[in-house]
């Protein structure tokens, strides 16, 4: 009986409102309403750098087409931003000379915007002289602390140094 149910959606049409939201603002962005760092696009996905980063490189992977849940994303636009989001990796690393990185991507919770999209946030470097000159030998923190301090630390993206960035990044595709 459920074979049966998920096979008479299997090749559904999405409805029209599902793939565009006026209000959205990614939406917008892939539209050229609003500005954005674009650093990769292709027919299915846009990477622009966060206007909030994390930290410097901090990248959002998003699918052209509205889809607010992960769980519903088709086939097609899912490996679209699997494939971005290893090219877009790949590149970020080499212009940053940093091989780690955070890759998120949230459902619901903690989804600030309502579109799905990848994060790819570069880790801390921690043999950098400015993160040397923080770490002390007070207890260790707590992972709310933690994550307190990665928000309070957030600046907002300066287009000069976005558009340095993404030249760096764009370069390594």
């Amino acid at each position: 009986m459920t074979s049966f149910i998920i096979k008479a959606h299997s090749d559904r049409k999405v409805p029209s409102p599902w793939k565009e939201d006026a209000e959205c603002p990614f939406c917008r962005i892939i539209n050229s309403d609003l500005p954005s760092t674009r650093v990769y696009e292709n027919d299915h996905v846009i990477a622009i750098l966060d206007i909030l980063p994390l930290r410097p490189g901090h990248t959002l992977v998003i699918p052209k087409a509205h889809y607010s849940r992960l769980s519903e994303l088709p086939a097609e636009f899912a490996a679209a931003i699997g494939e971005a989001v290893t090219k877009v990796a790949h590149a970020l690393t080499q212009a940053l000379g940093n091989t780690a990185l955070n890759v998120v991507c949230n459902q619901e919770y903690a989804q600030a915007v309502p579109h799905v999209h990848y994060h790819i946030i570069p880790a801390p470097s921690f043999n950098s002289p400015a993160r040397k000159s923080t770490v002390d030998s007070r207890t260790p923190l707590t992972r709310r602390e933690m994550h307190q301090r990665e928000f309070e630390s957030r600046d907002e993206l300066d287009d000069e140094e976005g558009q340095e960035l993404a030249k760096k990044i764009r370069a390594k595709l």
